[in-house]
């Protein structure tokens, strides 16, 4: 799970983890811990993007936190990528997207999840 995944609810009104069950089933949520970071820095601001970052936080206790080397966010997810962690990674980001060795999970339309 990305950042902007976890920010979706607030930004985009998507069900995240609704949409997730609906297209993957059974699946096991992880994220980096430098997006639990990068989420608490953003939720310590003001306005939309804090409240979406604060409901991330929350999204994101649903999730086994996992450590990586990397201190940056986009790093971390292509690191667990890279070793074989997660299938997928859920993210709007483009830039990463490019990046990352596994499948792609993101926003279809107004507020659905689909797979690239």
């Amino acid at each position: 799970m990305d950042t902007n995944a976890l920010m979706m609810p607030v930004e985009c009104d998507v069900r995240v983890f609704e949409q997730l069950d609906r297209l993957l089933g059974e699946y096991e949520r992880i994220t980096p811990r430098a997006v639990v970071d990068e989420l608490d820095s953003l939720a310590s601001g003001h306005g939309k993007e804090a409240t979406a970052a604060a409901v991330g936080r929350d999204l994101a206790r649903r999730c086994a936190v996992v450590e990586t080397d990397a201190t940056y966010a986009d790093d971390a997810l292509v690191e667990l990528a890279d070793r074989g962690a997660c299938e997928y990674v859920v993210t709007n980001d483009g830039p990463l997207r490019d990046r990352l060795p596994v499948g792609v999970i993101c926003l279809r339309g107004q507020n659905e999840l689909a797979i690239q």
